[in-house]
């Protein structure tokens, strides 16, 4: 007997600021993936998504190809996953269908789940739509987006300062700013060298988000980012590099 293949759906939940974050629910033959199965870690009794913009949009994980890779679905508690859990599964592009399988969480080393097999054509079409979907971004989450996709454009400027970008962040309790964060210096071959991170929060304006963005990249990659930054981390002998120590806590900013 021929086994019907699994049904895929992406859903974006996007509950209000103070009730928790943006998160894609995969929706597997009708039935909420994250809800049928418990976290194996102490901190957390359901697993939340991972936020559409990590996982979704053209370069996302969800796409699969021939060659496996591993994609991070959930996370649970407080987010270390050897206390409280994620959930992790291997995806591979397989002739005409696409494969879930090799699930592992690291809080729960006896976690398994079946095989899931969805046709290429619909897994991919549904990949794309949740993609396209931005109908849960608020307008400094589009700023960011968007401005670390110009930065990571922007390697030359990257290696000029010797540093590494982290990631541009939003959060819709703070509509009105966003946070670039920056490592130096780059590419670290000695784990054990000296690092920092350095952070810097940027207003945001009711202007079109491409506009700010374009504007804010501009700014940026005009001169030196750790003449302007503050130092917001980094290794304990971090201040042997020369930048004022200890860092900038910027939750009390």
């Amino acid at each position: 007997m021929t086994t019907r293949p699994d049904l895929l759906s992406l859903s974006i939940a996007c509950p209000p600021p103070d009730e928790g974050s943006v998160e894609v629910r995969p929706i597997v033959n009708g039935r909420d993936l994250l809800a049928e199965v418990v976290p194996g870690g102490v901190g957390g009794s359901r697993y939340l998504g991972v936020g559409p913009r990590a996982l979704l949009g053209q370069d996302g994980p969800l796409h699969a190809t021939a060659t496996p890779h591993e994609v991070r679905l959930a996370w649970s508690g407080c987010g270390v996953e050897e206390c409280c859990g994620a959930l992790y599964m291997t995806v591979t592009r397989n002739g005409d269908h696409v494969v879930w399988a090799g699930w592992r969480d690291l809080a729960n080393q006896d976690f398994d789940l079946p095989e899931l097999r969805f046709t290429a054509g619909q897994y991919e079409a549904e990949v794309l739509r949740a993609g396209e979907d931005r109908s849960w971004e608020w307008p400094a989450g589009a700023v960011a987006r968007l401005l670390e996709a110009g930065l990571r454009g922007r390697g030359d400027w990257l290696v000029r300062w010797d540093c590494e970008l982290e990631g541009v962040w939003a959060s819709r309790k703070e509509p009105d700013r966003i946070h670039v964060v920056l490592r130096h210096p780059r590419n670290r071959a000695d784990a054990d060298l000296p690092w920092l991170q350095f952070g810097m929060t940027l207003p945001i304006s009711a202007d079109a988000p491409s506009d700010q963005a374009e504007r804010l990249e501009a700014r940026l990659t005009a001169g030196d980012p750790r003449a302007t930054a503050e130092v917001w981390g980094g290794s304990h002998d971090a201040e042997q590099l020369g930048y004022p120590w200890p860092p900038v806590d910027p939750l009390f900013m």
